[in-house]
């Protein structure tokens, strides 16, 4: 699975495509079939994990040199795009895993990869992310989290809102403010542990959707860390977390558009089974109709999501717009395609009886985390290509 930053935009390699075989394969057999029971049950998808470790396919993105798959950036959107499809629980499992990492992968010190890649790359820890908290949202300069440099170490304060698989990962990305007179520039990164002193858990929030993903408060109370656990040098973290975003929001895309295919897939399914006035419901022209805009917005997000990771794997200029436009599209598309998907199903559709509900929920977070979509088009419009 070595990257291949060559690959042409609009059309996947054979490995690529022996890798959507293999995903699609392994969710169908392993993942799908506990994705009604996690929701339900808000529980951790432990069988999705498993699986994915045993298969390699829960951080491929790791580069080979630390023990991973080194998948590029395309590989990596297919793989999450496929677990989506049946559980988008599940996908966040290596969506989060490269969230959390990728800060450590471009700003990290060789130490440092060595130190947290390595168990990441095995299956041993998963990674998670901590920018938010419940005072800086879609404004995260504002946060309030210090950090405060006591010798060879760092003395962390704060809490962190709105942390996925808080709770079940090892390892955080944690943004903290060591000079508060420097705003976004006063900001720097560092790798907490979960078992270091001082650091606790909230509640897992009760969620619309992605029940199966542990959503839950982090608490730093007095936590005391090496000052080697910095990633980067001080007062870069802010910029490394933009720049992570720029390529992460791509996996986001990705997770969009696997819930969209999977609600199209099932909806196609299900049209040719239900019989109304003597026929099956998908001879009907508004119905036709309604599954062809579905099919065409998601192939237009799916080329926008793979052009943009094709930029992720080459460093484009325009990333910043690409990364977010992709996001943005792909996750109104799968509101509206799971929407749709519930209308074609009626009665049925708005029962947890049938998965079409549940992959709706879930497509409404697409359009809020790792920036909402109006913090999208803001973005986009500062960086017109």
């Amino acid at each position: 699975m070595a990257g291949t930053p060559e690959f042409d935009l609009y059309r996947p390699s054979e490995e690529h495509d022996m890798l959507r075989d293999t995903v699609r394969s392994l969710a169908e057999a392993k993942i799908a079939p506990y994705a009604a029971a996690v929701d339900e049950e808000a529980r951790f998808p432990q069988e999705a994990l498993d699986a994915l470790v045993s298969s390699d396919l829960h951080a491929v993105h790791v580069p080979e040199t630390y023990g991973g798959a080194g998948a590029d950036a395309l590989a990596t959107v297919i793989v999450i795009e496929e677990v989506a499809r049946v559980c988008a629980s599940s996908s966040l499992i290596p969506a989060v895993n490269k969230l959390g990492s990728l800060p450590v992968i471009l700003s990290g010190s060789e130490d440092l990869k060595k130190k947290y890649l390595g168990p990441l790359a095995k299956g041993d820890a998963m990674f998670s992310y901590c920018l938010s908290e419940p005072d800086a949202g879609s404004d995260a300069a504002g946060m309030k989290t210090r950090a405060v440099r006591d010798g060879d170490h760092y003395i962390l304060n704060g809490v962190k809102r709105w942390i996925t698989n808080a709770g079940v990962s090892e390892y955080y990305t944690v943004m903290a403010v060591t000079d508060p007179e420097k705003r976004s520039k006063g900001i720097s990164a560092f790798v907490v542990e979960k078992s270091d002193e001082g650091v606790s858990f909230g509640a897992p929030e009760k969620k619309l959707g992605i029940k199966g993903s542990p959503t839950r408060e982090v608490y730093l109370d007095n936590v005391r860390i090496p000052a080697d656990r910095m990633i980067g040098a001080e007062g870069t973290g802010f910029a490394t977390a933009m720049k992570t975003l720029d390529h992460t929001r791509i996996t986001i895309a990705a997770q969009a558009l696997g819930i969209a295919q999977g609600a199209l897939d099932y909806a196609k399914g299900y049209v040719q089974e239900r019989k109304q006035f003597g026929k099956p419901i998908g001879d009907f022209q508004g119905v036709q109709f309604m599954l062809a805009d579905m099919a065409m917005k998601i192939e237009a997000a799916r080329q926008l999501t793979y052009a943009a990771a094709a930029k992720s794997e080459r460093g484009d200029s325009d990333l910043t717009f690409q990364g977010a436009a992709a996001k943005c599209f792909a996750s109104d598309v799968a509101m509206e395609v799971t929407t749709d998907a519930v209308q074609l199903l009626g009665g049925y559709g708005y029962t947890r009886d049938y998965p079409v509900e549940r992959m709706m929920r879930d497509a409404k977070i697409t359009q809020i985390y790792e920036g909402t979509n109006q913090v999208q088009r803001i973005v986009m419009a500062r960086n017109l290509p």
